[in-house]
Order: C-alpha cells, then sequence, then structure tokens
C-alpha cells in the first residue's frame, strides 16, 4: 500500500509543480509560497479532523515535536527555494536539479537511518546523477560578459544567469533534509498529525518572510487567475503530503522519497503540454536515465 502511495504522491507533486508556475508569474514568489500555504495547511487539519488522528496527541513527545519543528523549517526552505527557482527559470531544467535530493536522501538515510547502500543503489545514485546532469547540460547560450567588465560586475552576471540553478540546488539539499527528519518525526503518531504540525511550522516561516520583506502589501494587486492556480497547487501539495508521509511511516525512506521523485515525468509531460516547454534530445535521454535509475530502487 506505501508504494502506491508514494506513486500517488509523485503524481500529485508533479502536477503542483505546473499549478505553482502558472499561479505565481505576476506575483512575488514568497508571497505565492505564504498564500499557498494557507491552502495546504487547512487541507492537512481536515485530514486530522476526518481521519481522527487528535487521538495522537497525547504521543506527541518534546522530541517528536522537535523533529517534526524541524522538518517544517527545512520544507519552508526547500518551498521558498523551489518557486523563487520557477519564478526565474525553466521548470523542465529545475525540475531535475530538485529531484536529484534523492542521492543526498538516501546517503542521509544510511548515515542516520541505518538503511543500506547495496551495490544496486549505488548504481541508482549514478544513473540519477548522469541523467541530472544530461537534462539541465545546455550549450552556453548567455550573452558573453563585455570585455573590461570589473570583477564584481562579471560575478553579479554569473550568479544572475545561473540562480535558477543555485536555488533548485538548495531546494534539493533542504528537501533530502526534511525527508530524514519527517521520517523520525512521525514513528509513534499518525503520519496525517505529523504533516499538519509541520503545516503549521512552513506557515509561519513563510509569513515571517513576507511580512520581512514588505511583499504582503502586494496581496491586493494578485489577479483572480492567479488566485485559483495557486489555491489549486495548494491542494495538489496537501494531497502530495499526506501520501508521501503515510507512505514515509510504513515504508523506507530510500525507496519512498525515489520513488515520490518520478514526479519529474508528470511534471516534464504538463509542462510541455501547458507551459510549451521543450526538452533537447540530451534532455530526453537524461531523462530516461534518471527513470531507470529511480526504478531500479524499486528492485
Amino acid at each position: 500500500m506505501w508504494v502506491l502511495e508514494a506513486f500517488l504522491s509523485a503524481f500529485f507533486a508533479g502536477v503542483t509543480a505546473i499549478l505553482a508556475k502558472t499561479g505565481i508569474k505576476n506575483v512575488d514568489s514568497h508571497l505565492a509560497t505564504a498564500l499557498r500555504t494557507i491552502i495546504v495547511t487547512l487541507f492537512a487539519w481536515l485530514m486530522v479532523w476526518i481521519t481522527g488522528a487528535f487521538a495522537d496527541l497525547p504521543n506527541v513527545t518534546g522530541t517528536t515535536l522537535l523533529f517534526l519543528v524541524l522538518s517544517g523549517l527545512t520544507t519552508g526552505a526547500s518551498w521558498l527555494c523551489y518557486f523563487k527557482a520557477i519564478s526565474i527559470g525553466d521548470v523542465v531544467k529545475i525540475a531535475p536539479v530538485d529531484k536529484s535530493s534523492t542521492i543526498l536522501t538516501m546517503l542521509l538515510a544510511f548515515l542516520f537511518l541505518g538503511e543500506p547502500i547495496t551495490w544496486l543503489k549505488g548504481v541508482c545514485i549514478v544513473l540519477i546523477g548522469a541523467g541530472t546532469y544530461m537534462m539541465i547540460h545546455t550549450k552556453k547560450a548567455n550573452s558573453p560578459i563585455p570585455e573590461g567588465a570589473s570583477p564584481q560586475k562579471a560575478e553579479k552576471s554569473f550568479f544572475k544567469r545561473n540562480a535558477w540553478f543555485i536555488y533548485a540546488a538548495l531546494s534539493a539539499v533542504f528537501a533530502a533534509l526534511t525527508t530524514i527528519l519527517g521520517k523520525i518525526g512521525v514513528q509513534d503518531i499518525s503520519s496525517n498529525l505529523g504533516t499538519a504540525i509541520r503545516c503549521i511550522v512552513v506557515l509561519l516561516l513563510a509569513w515571517v518572510i513576507v511580512f520581512s520583506q514588505g511583499t504582503h502589501r502586494s496581496i491586493r494587486t494578485i489577479d483572480r487567475r492567479s488566485i485559483v492556480f495557486l489555491v489549486l497547487s495548494g491542494i495538489a501539495t496537501g494531497l502530495s503530503w499526506l501520501c508521501y508521509y503515510s507512505a514515509l511511516k510504513n515504508g523506507n525512506a530510500s525507496v519512498v522519497a525515489p520513488i515520490d521523485k518520478l514526479s519529474i515525468l508528470v511534471t516534464v509531460l504538463f509542462s510541455r503540454i501547458f507551459l510549451k516547454e521543450k526538452l533537447t534530445p540530451l534532455a530526453l535521454g537524461g531523462l530516461f536515465v534518471m527513470t531507470v535509475g529511480t526504478l531500479l530502487l524499486l528492485v
């Protein structure tokens, strides 16, 4: 059952990326993240009420709460970085970088959860890494740095051209940490309750950043279409989370996380249909290699 939940998580996560990309076209990425998190939090607590997970509240120990809070903070950081990345770059390039968190997750699961890295998992790590590189590798088409430009301008130009990659890479790091912390945090309580508690942490973090930047003032200028897509992306995220953490509680983190990363297939398909983003032959080959590496983890 947990394998099916992991695949459902992947589907909803893939849909989320497209809905969010559409919804943040004219909205600050941090504000969009904060608004989406409201929907996700409401959805999570609704599921707690429906499933009767409130009964697990007495089982929330100090240690459990600590790991849930930490996983919430890393989730919030991952979201903020990810949606910043898709606001300035192409989804088909950002998604594989974000999904490469699978590699780090397996390494962290080995170090902290004692989940072994077999020779097959080693092969999968290589395949996923190679596929990621193939998907994001393109010939440099950026305008060259003007001759005689100062080192400061050259450095600024470099970070501007590669900002999407930096944010996507940070998103992957925080996502891997989230998986490990979340696995520990839901050991003794319902996964639905654990998800709901984490949502509160993410919500607080997102709005603290929004108010500190003053971007909350632009809420009134958000058009109706953006709001609809942000709400839909929040619902999709909520469904993905519920499936993911239920699978994580009952299955191995080193297997659940890679299955969830198959959401890249949904993301690439939908980005081609709705965002008109195309993959080069090399990127298609990379997608195939990543998929093979991920599916081998199920053997």
